[in-house]
């Protein structure tokens, strides 16, 4: 029966793979090899360092909340009636805010802000979900910190040098552009709660909330 016959040997360049070889593959959109490894690598490696990036954000509230000794000292914490902000921005020395900072200053409306705007980031980011509502927060906390310490002074406002190392690229910018990246890569949904999140009904109709 024709079934049972030998085919004739393949001689040539043609592959008897029934779909082609690796070439062919990658030309129809398959995966080469070594892609889906590199591509899973990738994935895990964003899921860690939106997980290290949580940390930075949650340390910094909670630190700043109770107190911990480190950034805040113990017994100023802002459950022991301390100002998170009061500090910061009063020390502000330098750009076109100075005065502006110093007013906001140990404001309440600032200091739940700012710790909301730390709770928010880091929760988010631990968990995965609305990377996007995250990184447009962070990045406008970002933005008014590199503000406030305004990195292209070379002098402050008393005139001793600012020791800026950097004048336009510093850690706030690298923090905004991570908190980005971590949301355009859908970090959220390796490690994280990111594909129950965009499953639900109000973010599929709102993607922003992704």
């Amino acid at each position: 029966m024709a079934l049972q016959q030998n085919p004739r040997p393949v001689t040539g360049t043609h592959s008897s793979a029934p779909h082609g070889g690796t070439a062919e593959r990658a030309a129809a959109g398959g995966t080469a090899p070594g892609e889906e490894t590199t591509g899973t690598t990738l994935l895990r490696t964003a899921a860690v360092l939106r997980v290290l990036t949580a940390f930075t954000f949650l340390w910094a509230f909670f630190d700043k909340a109770f107190g911990w000794g480190y950034a805040t000292g113990s017994g100023k914490g802002w459950v022991d009636g301390g100002s998170p902000t009061m500090g910061f921005l009063s020390g502000v020395s330098a750009g076109p805010m100075e005065s502006t900072f110093h007013a906001w200053a140990g404001d309440t409306w600032a200091d739940w802000a700012f710790m909301l705007g730390l709770l928010g980031i880091g929760g988010a980011l631990l968990s995965g979900i609305a990377l996007r509502p995250a990184a447009l927060a962070g990045t406008a906390m970002m933005a008014l910190m590199w503000a406030a310490e305004w990195p292209p002074a070379q002098h402050l406002s008393d005139g001793s040098p600012s020791m800026s190392t950097n004048p336009g690229i510093d850690y706030h910018v690298l923090y905004a552009v991570v908190l980005v990246l971590l949301a355009v890569a859908l970090a959220g949904r390796t490690w994280g709660l990111g594909q129950a999140w965009a499953r639900l009904p109000l973010v599929r109709e709102n993607r922003w909330l992704l």
